[in-house]
């Protein structure tokens, strides 16, 4: 008989700032293993959130997509409200939405920082909470964060993304602890550099700087492509992770292993 433990079929999944690089693969990757998606992200992207919304479909699964900025939090709730109305439940929430500001530690400002942790943590933790509402009441979730490979180490000129990355660390183990009495698993993936429009925006090194750097610290030796990321979301959001909860998967093709 056939391994069915990382089927998704008949689960409910909704991920954050579904329009483009990570989470476009990740919504296209959850629809192929089975689970009908729900999209969400800021309003000035949702057509391109439609166009994942199409990816989904394509896959046979039902879709929707939800205007959500992390940043209100007040509007949280009443998505995922809807969502559970909407699809009948909610089981998988890939917490994808983040932002990064790339400058030395001593020109970040006091708007950078709380741009940057307001979106990475304070809205990763609300959004967890009002999805953690519906799986606590059914008696089974899973909840995955996207950290960074800078979850677990330093570098230079990311002194706010850093903490925030940390932070998402700390808090999915904190989260794992209380809620897994009530069925409901929380784990982060930590990604290396993967190639996304967000991460080509940030940086303003020529190719040659970047291709140096990737060569010192990077043992693969180039930018990971987002759908290199969906192996471990499939993993942690499927039956076969039952056990596995407050971990932090790091896919970083080898970055925190020099």
């Amino acid at each position: 008989m056939p391994y069915s433990g990382f089927s998704l079929d008949g689960k409910v999944a909704l991920v954050t700032g579904a329009a483009r690089g990570i989470g476009a693969a990740l919504a296209a990757g959850l629809a192929e293993a089975g689970a009908n998606v729900a999209v969400s992200d800021m309003t000035t992207r949702l057509e391109l959130a439609r166009d994942t919304q199409s990816r989904v479909e394509a896959a046979g699964v039902k879709s929707a997509t939800y205007p959500l900025d992390v940043l209100d939090i007040n509007s949280i709730s009443p998505v995922i409200g809807r969502i559970v109305d909407d699809f009948g439940k909610l089981d998988i929430l890939i917490n994808n939405a983040g932002i990064r500001i790339r400058k030395p530690a001593l020109e970040v400002t006091e708007a950078d920082w709380d741009a940057t942790l307001d979106t990475n943590l304070k809205g990763l933790f609300f959004c967890a909470q009002a999805a953690a509402r519906p799986m606590i009441a059914q008696g089974w979730g899973r909840i995955i964060n996207i950290g960074s490979q800078f979850s677990a180490v330093g570098s230079v000129d990311r002194a706010p993304y850093i903490a925030s990355k940390h932070g998402v660390a700390g808090l999915t183990r904190a989260l794992a602890a209380e809620w897994a009495q009530f069925g409901v698993t929380v784990n982060a993936i930590g990604p290396g550099p993967t190639e996304t429009p967000g991460m080509l925006a940030a940086d303003d090194r020529t190719p040659e700087q970047v291709q140096a750097d990737l060569d010192y610290r990077m043992p693969l030796g180039r930018r990971m492509q987002p759908h290199e990321l969906t192996g471990a979301a499939l993993y942690l959001a499927s039956p076969a992770a039952n056990a596995t909860t407050g971990h932090l998967l790091l896919v970083d093709g080898g970055w925190t292993a020099l």
